[in-house]
């Protein structure tokens, strides 16, 4: 008999825990060897996560005005100069082509492919971009007092929805933007919101609190992640997510982009 899903889940997160205190190069070397091809969630909890995008170079000045003009989804850390594939101010010696876990290629705002590496593909007039990542500042809050509803998934995440919030545009990019959510004890929310606010790139303080019909969002129909259904007695709190260039990607309609697969982060050389 199969394991039961959060059996599977802590052995899973327990797997995580093996790689809690290694470095963001370490991290970047197992992706290198073709080592870890799993979620990053709880590993290097002292080295800020990163999402990943990138784009020809004919759209890279528009997505950076983009991530300038929404900086709770977009926090940007690093860019590549075009064609080069290393970031140099934040993890020096990096690969994007193979330093990941995993990732996903859209094309005319479609999912057409997921890799391990992209080295085949990249381009000289590729240019990459990381943004910050909630993973960041779990470590603060797991020795904070906050509560929050228990994880019990393999990921380590909850649910990320795609909002009625729409984003600033920046030329031809736009798009709404995606929020995850984490069920927090009401007696804990005023401290989250002070925490989180400290870190942003990670997104900083929560963009909603409560009331996810306001946002459009129903809590039981994630569009990643797992289906929570109703959060008790939690309250829903929402941050920034590092996906709503996926769905920039799909709305504008871009020709190419490629991203981290969902939970599969680019582990960088700076300290939280």
């Amino acid at each position: 008999m199969s394991p039961a899903p959060a059996q599977r889940g802590r052995e899973e997160l327990g797997k995580h825990e093996k790689y809690r205190n290694s470095t963001g190069r370490e991290i970047r070397e197992l992706c290198r060897a073709g080592l870890w091809e799993d979620s990053t969630a709880g590993m290097a909890r002292n080295f800020y996560q990163a999402n990943l995008v990138i784009l020809p170079k004919e759209y890279a000045f528009e997505f950076m005005c983009f991530c300038h003009r929404n900086p709770k989804p977009c926090p940007l850390i690093d860019v590549t100069e075009p064609g080069n594939p290393e970031f140099a101010r934040a993890a020096p010696g990096s690969d994007v082509r193979t330093d990941l876990p995993a990732y996903y290629v859209y094309r005319e705002g479609e999912l057409v492919e997921e890799r391990t590496d992209i080295k085949n593909i990249w381009r000289d007039d590729h240019v990459g971009f990381i943004t910050g990542c909630t993973f960041s500042a779990d470590a603060v809050l797991e020795e904070s007092d906050v509560e929050f509803g228990r994880i019990e998934t393999a990921s380590g995440r909850f649910g990320a929805y795609v909002t009625s919030i729409s984003c600033e545009p920046a030329g031809r990019l736009h798009g709404h933007m995606v929020l995850n959510a984490r069920p927090v004890a009401a007696h804990s929310v005023a401290r989250v919101v002070e925490i989180t606010s400290r870190y942003p790139l990670a997104h900083g303080g929560p963009v909603h609190v409560g009331f996810p019909e306001q946002i459009g969002v129903d809590l039981a129909k994630p569009d990643w992640g797992q289906d929570r259904g109703t959060f008790g007695n939690y309250v829903p709190v929402f941050w920034g997510c590092g996906v709503t260039p996926a769905v920039v990607a799909r709305e504008s309609r871009l020709p190419e982009m490629i991203t981290h697969k969902v939970a599969h982060m680019f582990v960088t050389d700076l300290r939280i």
